[in-house]
């Protein structure tokens, strides 16, 4: 059962020989540890307690990077990949350990973060956020490469630390409706007489239908516009075309956008190429967390920082508070204010700000009850310079990336919050992601 991945570019002249070493422990980034002559090797797809001959491919001062040859023995936590493209593909990573490892493995390397970088106990671990481990991915955006040589066009997704284009005929963490539209788009955009002009593509499972978003670097024919309206009819699928500047043309479709509803009553809108939550389930159970823990109250007044289309403020506003959600993507805030309004929220106000910025002039700026921060991977450590300013009593931090979460945690450990809550949040099962919530208190 051995694996074999693609190696970084190395950094030293010469390749070094064959070592077996003993695997120990997982990163958090899911890679396997091992020692050798004084220094910690990383080693992509071995697991604890597995020996592994590997080959040395970057040698730094402290640490080591290796590439896996084979593996001599096996832990009992190994599972045969679900996926044939998986030891090519870089888009899972964790599939070789068992479900319930990898959930184990993340809540540790939370924790372990945590208490390294904010000196923060693991008494606040509350149970994990989880669901499906296969075909929860809602969207999904699939890379082209056009071949000179063979002038066909392969769709899929980028090998692991490497621009190529894996071919992929199927994806087993996509919803089933999205996989089982690649190997058909694929054989569709080798029959575009264009397909040089072609970009990514878009996949997206929403409620108000499949979605396919064709990016082309300029305009289509008329033939080859109609090759894609027979494709969306055949597959009764939404079809459209983004142009260079983001100018959608609808080849088949409803006027409106993509849309997902909560709570039965909040529907969210967005633009293709926009952020959203792309596991559709654990969204729904993440923000009901959220909002539980914040415990709004109507005469409240509440701040949702990287709001983007309004996926917390406008379940946060249910509560009758005034929120004021703030994103840095000018786009986004717009397609927020048109959220507010077409689910009868009108007590949520949206401002466009850069988020890094000095914040000091931002009318919205202010005296709040409640912070919610669902920051990008960078963290939020610039906005949380002005704390004083807001003096919130509760903060929830969702984070998609545990050491911005507990870097962040030390300024407001400073400012005398505690940790009263963190939860792993299981939003990329097979993959070494972790996306976390937590609770923090004015003490």
């Amino acid at each position: 059962m051995a694996q074999f991945f693609k190696a970084k570019p190395n950094s030293s002249k010469q390749l070094s020989a064959k070592v077996s070493l003993q695997v120990t422990r997982l990163d958090h980034l899911g890679a396997g540890i091992a020692q050798h002559n004084g220094k910690v090797v990383f080693i992509p797809g071995v697991l604890p307690g597995e020996k592994a001959m590997v080959q040395l491919t970057e040698q730094k001062k402290r640490h080591s990077r290796a590439k896996l040859l084979n593996l001599e023995t096996h832990s009992i936590d190994r599972v045969e990949p679900k996926c044939a493209h998986y030891h090519q593909c870089g888009g899972c990573d964790l599939q070789h350990l068992s479900l319930e490892k990898q959930r184990l493995h993340k809540e540790s390397a939370l924790v372990s973060l945590m208490a390294k970088l904010s000196h923060t106990e693991a008494e606040a671990l509350v149970p994990a956020i989880i669901g499906e481990q296969w075909h929860y991915r809602r969207r999904a955006r699939l890379a082209t490469f056009y071949h000179q040589e063979t002038k066909r066009t392969t769709l899929g997704f980028r090998a692991q630390s490497s621009k190529e284009v894996i071919d992929i005929s199927s994806c087993p963490v996509l919803a089933k409706s999205l996989s089982e539209l690649i190997s058909p788009l694929s054989k569709l955009l080798n029959q575009l007489a264009s397909r040089r002009a072609l970009g990514h593509v878009e996949l997206i499972d929403v409620d108000n239908g499949q979605f396919v978003v064709v990016r082309a670097t300029k305009e289509l024919s008329d033939k080859d516009k109609e090759k894609l309206l027979s494709f969306a009819q055949e597959h009764k699928v939404n079809l459209i075309v983004q142009g260079n500047e983001g100018e959608l043309l609808v080849i088949k479709g409803p006027k409106e956008l993509p849309f997902y509803t909560l709570n039965s009553d909040i529907k969210l809108s967005f633009t293709p190429g926009n952020f959203v939550q792309v596991n559709g389930e654990i969204n729904r159970a993440m923000v009901d967390q959220a909002v539980q823990w914040l415990d709004v109250k109507a005469d409240e007044r509440v701040l949702d920082l990287f709001c983007g289309v309004g996926n917390f403020s406008l379940p946060l506003a249910k509560s009758g508070a005034e929120v004021i959600g703030v994103e840095g993507v000018p786009e986004m805030v717009a397609q927020a204010r048109i959220n507010a309004k077409q689910s009868d929220l009108s007590d949520v106000t949206f401002f466009h700000t850069d988020l890094s910025a000095d914040l000091s002039k931002e009318p919205w700026l202010g005296k709040v009850d409640k912070l919610l921060l669902d920051p990008a991977r960078a963290g939020a450590f610039e906005s949380l310079q002005w704390l004083k300013k807001m003096k919130p009593k509760s903060i929830v931090y969702v984070s998609c990336d545990p050491s911005s979460l507990a870097r962040d945690s030390e300024p407001l450990l400073k400012h005398g919050y505690k940790l009263k809550k963190l939860g792993l949040v299981d939003m990329f099962p097979q993959t070494h992601h972790i996306e976390a919530m937590a609770l923090f208190e004015l003490s």
